[in-house]
């Protein structure tokens, strides 16, 4: 079952990069004034009833834009926000248990490091990918060196489901891995790091366009 992925542009989340006095939400919706249309909250050091009060602010600020919400790993807490999906990693819970916990109509992303890793995610009914990190970049290197954008062209051959490259993504490699087969791009510190969010954000839509 192939449920419609309508964004280009994933951004995820990471409070600690932004300024003195900002918040998740205030920097969140600056992103989507620019346009981006698909947020992970990802906050991995907040407690469940943190998380789950950064979901509900998360929650309506999209819903103001008509823009899609995940939540990185929490089946439970991506329901009880009424978020529009989860994403998962190969720490978290299984995509099979995640997809009958979570229902059909959820959506379901999937974090992706290799051929193998993006087969599996397609055949278990995930209904995207991101793949990587395609370049070297600090929130990634836990994953071992970049995979380059010789990955996403086999990828893109081999599954059907989209594929959003992540890690290192910057303005002047967004057209290198949309020619490579990338469906979209994921990106945290480009946006959220940034002197202007919105003006950031509003750059990459017109790049992915």
């Amino acid at each position: 079952m192939l449920r419609e992925i309508d964004f280009q542009l994933y951004l995820i989340t990471d409070r600690s990069l932004l300024g003195t006095g900002a918040t998740l939400p205030a920097a969140v919706g600056s992103a989507l004034k620019g346009g981006v249309r698909a947020v992970q909250l990802r906050e991995k050091d907040l407690g469940t009833r943190e998380l789950l009060e950064m979901a509900y602010a998360l929650r309506a600020v999209t819903r103001e834009y008509s823009a899609k919400l995940f939540v990185n790993g929490r089946v439970d807490v991506a329901l009880a926000a009424d978020a529009d999906g989860v994403h998962i990693g190969s720490a978290d819970i299984p995509l099979p248990a995640a997809r009958r916990a979570a229902g059909e109509s959820m959506l379901i992303g999937v974090s992706t490091h290799s051929i193998q890793e993006a087969r599996r995610a397609e055949a278990e009914g995930a209904d995207f990918i991101t793949l990587g990190p395609v370049y070297e970049t600090p929130s990634k290197m836990r994953y071992g060196k970049p995979i380059g954008v010789r990955p996403l062209r086999e990828v893109r051959e081999e599954v059907a489901i989209p594929v959003f490259a992540i890690g290192g993504i910057t303005r002047e490699r967004v057209e290198e891995v949309v020619e490579a087969g990338a469906s979209g791009v994921a990106l945290i510190s480009a946006i959220l790091a940034s002197g202007d969010i919105k003006s950031s954000a509003e750059e990459f839509m017109r790049l992915l366009k």
